[in-house]
């Protein structure tokens, strides 16, 4: 008896002044033309300035991004073909109903776009509102819509995952033996550059490149059999450091992700408290531009690999 071969989904390729929610498309050329769109530009700000008791004026504190919330004007246009009007609006509502980003809170769905001159990207959050403003025009295959998308992340990321794979032997030696990289003790060949045409003087397995303008947050596997692995980013000096074993056929997977931060074994166990005092799951980032991964652990068998995906990160679409 064989296995069934999974069948991975292969997302829609989008045409510039296009979006894609649960698989329906909307904008140009499509049957649900897109109108007006709000909340492309800057995302809101929470703001934590404090009055100041004695006297006029506040004293700043710091800026935090809120929720990037996307209205978008649209309408499903199949004129002389109610049948397939109604058939779209009942795919996006049902995209709406999605329990696996609808009910949980880990869940996220994912709003699709594409600018002229850039790549497909995406954001991450919940659909929140599909409303028919108006079903009087149904019968002549026109129904006005108001979609809401709220990004509870309000970067926007690659559409393609980028992926490195390190066995130990392929890893950049570790320029001391401190949790943290000092820059200093690091060769000119080793330390990357944020800038976009930086050229390496050599092909190190360990190069990781962020094509977008801001810092991404990366997710992190390692298989075993490994002891006490570290793991280190040159460019940000941060390190990720971990006292525990995995025998053969274990793995260890960390989320950076600022509010979904956990480090899972063989995905049920948490293993967060295995991480050092000084192993900042939210602070280790992939810079814009070119850095290198290293890492490091005791491995006999010399089959332990790490395995790092992420997506470049954008301040816009």
């Amino acid at each position: 008896m064989t296995t069934p071969t999974k069948q991975l989904t292969v997302p829609i390729e989008l045409a510039p002044w296009q979006y894609e929610i649960g698989g329906v498309v909307l904008g140009t050329g499509t049957r649900i033309p897109v109108g007006d769109v709000e909340g492309l530009g800057s995302p809101a700000t929470r703001l934590q300035d404090a009055d100041n008791p004695t006297g006029d004026g506040t004293f700043p504190g710091q800026d935090f991004y809120g929720p990037r919330t996307i209205r978008m004007e649209a309408g499903i246009k199949t004129p002389g073909d109610p049948v397939a009007a109604a058939d779209l609006l009942a795919r996006l509502e049902l995209a709406l109903d999605a329990p696996e980003a609808r009910t949980r809170p880990e869940g996220r769905a994912v709003l699709r776009g594409r600018w002229p001159g850039h790549n497909t990207r995406r954001l991450y959050g919940r659909l929140r509102r599909v409303e028919a403003t108006s079903i009087t025009t149904a019968i002549n295959g026109w129904i006005p819509l108001d979609i809401e998308f709220a990004a509870t992340d309000p970067r926007w990321y690659a559409d393609d995952l980028s992926k490195l794979t390190l066995g130990l032997d392929q890893a950049a030696k570790h320029p001391s033996g401190d949790r943290t990289v000092d820059k200093s003790m690091c060769p000119p060949a080793c330390c990357a550059s944020d800038g976009p045409d930086h050229k390496p003087t050599d092909d190190r397995p360990g190069w990781v490149t962020n094509h977008g303008n801001v810092a991404s947050w990366p997710t992190i596997r390692i298989h075993g059999p490994v002891t006490n692995p570290r793991i280190w980013n040159t460019a940000t000096g941060r390190a990720l450091e971990l006292d525990l074993e995995l025998r053969a056929g274990e793995w260890v997977e960390m989320e950076t992700r600022p509010g979904t931060c956990w480090a899972l074994r063989n995905g049920t166990v948490n293993v967060a408290n295995d991480l050092t005092p000084r192993s900042r799951l939210d602070e280790f980032v992939i810079p814009r531009g070119r850095s290198e991964i290293g890492w490091s652990a005791d491995d006999l068998t010399g089959t332990a690999r790490l395995e790092m995906t992420w997506r470049s990160a954008y301040t816009a679409l």
